[in-house]
């Protein structure tokens, strides 16, 4: 019994620490850094809104920071997660994206939320109004199609 308690007072006092050290926030400051991306994918406006609400807060320069982010090792776990989705798509760097990466990206957009593998579940959990009906993903789908087209026909072979 006394080691579990010298356990949970240090892991008491590794938490406390932890929230003294903080990992760096994911925020630029607003949303300009995706008008290339917009600019260059043209989508309208409801779809637009989706994305805003369940795909730039990992995929983006620019994440909106709920409460529960403040405090370790949520924080951390928060981090990690972004800098992963960033890792993956980062729609704010789609400027230096080749031709050819644009296309696949779009591609994998379209396969992941049709197999409704984004948003993730653990986004969802916490972000209730990131949850896709079937028309916002019928939405999505047909936009990211549409938008392929101007990668697909450039990478097309003569």
């Amino acid at each position: 019994m006394k080691w579990i308690k010298r356990f949970l007072v240090l892991a008491l006092l590794v938490l406390v620490v932890m929230q003294f050290f903080r990992p760096d926030k994911n925020q630029e400051g607003n949303y300009d850094s995706v008008q290339p991306f917009l600019a260059e994918t043209k989508p309208v406006a409801s779809v637009e809104d989706i994305l805003k609400e369940t795909c730039f807060d990992c995929h983006s320069n620019q994440t909106r920071y709920p409460w529960y982010a403040e405090v370790a090792p949520v924080s951390y776990w928060l981090a990690d997660h972004i800098r992963h989705g960033k890792g993956e798509l980062n729609f704010s760097e789609w400027s230096s994206y080749s031709t050819k990466r644009k296309d696949h990206k779009l591609e994998e957009v379209i396969e992941m939320v049709e197999d409704k593998e984004m948003p993730l579940d653990s986004y969802t959990w916490t972000h209730k109004e990131a949850q896709l009906s079937d028309a916002q993903i019928k939405a999505i789908v047909t936009w990211a199609k549409v938008a392929r087209l101007q990668y697909s026909i450039r990478t097309t072979p003569e």
